[in-house]
């Protein structure tokens, strides 16, 4: 019974697939679900230029901020849709992935792509109308994401560092986007981030996924647990040695005119150690955007750091 769930029978056809469970919501509905919204909290890095830029109390910075966003929003949910349609056969065998709209049929294929190319070309109009900086920023991450989505997530490493490039291109949108310059710092310390939550990610697909999920993503068959629990433990590592640097380095003291930084340290460490006990304990990680948002104590510990992080920049005391 399950698999006749799971995986349609070859005679069923889209429009048979389309009157299932899934077409009882509203075709629009369907279609934001395929953007998937959960995703769009990897966009939030694009409020670091903003935030470590000192241009927070700046409207028009701001406004440009969160306009960035939203594009990036866009941008991510078209790469998704084209990710959906090349993995359709795939994600039906999926347990989960198996109810997402265009696997479900309730979306075809070609009018996924087609929602596509008109999101695309919205998304970027708009990207090169707030800058044309941004807009070749943002031009290079639908480029990068479009063949790591045909190619790239087929190579074992280089698919786990193109998904740390994504990050990095959204955080120099976000600093492109207001006109100021691109840190060093930020580059090595997103890049860092984003790959040691990618290795989380594979780490949890290989251990929740019948078979290491070597049938539903062939690249796992490349990785193992013991090897990912090494490149985990190196770049978690560089990560909190890289933010350490970053806070006590003479030039940051002298941009921010404060060390006090070096005092927001226990919040990565906290949230490090803490999406290592998930990924051992509790078979996380599969996800890091759901477990950012559905674990409170790493929600809290972000939260606390944003905060604890504008008072120390933006204080009276500076």
């Amino acid at each position: 019974m399950a698999r006749s769930i799971l995986r349609p029978n070859r005679g069923a056809s889209t429009d048979a697939l389309a009157n299932g469970p899934a077409r009882r919501r509203p075709w629009v509905v369907d279609l934001l679900l395929s953007l998937r919204p959960a995703q769009w909290t990897k966009n939030l890095i694009l409020f670091a230029g903003l935030i470590f830029g000192e241009r927070l109390l700046d409207l028009a910075a701001v406004k440009a901020s969160v306009l960035g966003f939203l594009v990036f929003c866009v941008l991510s949910g078209v790469v998704y849709l084209v990710n959906d349609v090349r993995d359709v056969v795939a994600d039906r065998l999926h347990p989960a992935k198996s109810r997402r709209p265009i696997a479900a049929g309730a979306i075809s294929s070609s009018s996924a792509l087609t929602a596509a190319l008109v999101l695309v070309s919205a998304g970027l109009g708009v990207a090169w109308w707030l800058a044309p900086t941004f807009g070749l920023v943002a031009t290079a991450y639908v480029s990068l994401l479009t063949i790591y989505s045909t190619a790239l997530k087929h190579l074992v490493i280089l698919d786990v560092l193109t998904i740390a490039g994504g990050f990095v291109l959204r955080a120099v949108g976000g600093a492109v986007v207001i006109g100021i310059a691109i840190s060093q710092w930020l580059l090595v310390i997103t890049l860092l981030g984003a790959l040691f939550l990618a290795l989380g990610k594979r780490r949890g697909e290989i251990a929740t996924l019948v078979n290491g999920g070597a049938g539903h993503r062939p690249i796992l068959t490349h990785y193992s647990i013991e090897l990912l629990d090494q490149l985990i433990t190196i770049v978690a590592s560089a990560t909190l040695l890289s933010y350490a640097f970053y806070t006590i380095n003479p030039e940051t003291v002298a941009k921010f005119g404060t060390d006090r930084l070096l005092l927001t340290l226990p919040f990565p460490l906290y949230g490090v150690f803490r999406y290592l006990y998930l990924i051992h304990k509790h078979d996380g990680g599969a996800n890091p955007s759901e477990t950012l948002i559905s674990d409170r104590p790493i929600l809290l510990c972000v939260a606390l750091w944003t905060c604890a992080v504008a008072v120390i920049i933006y204080g009276p005391w500076r």
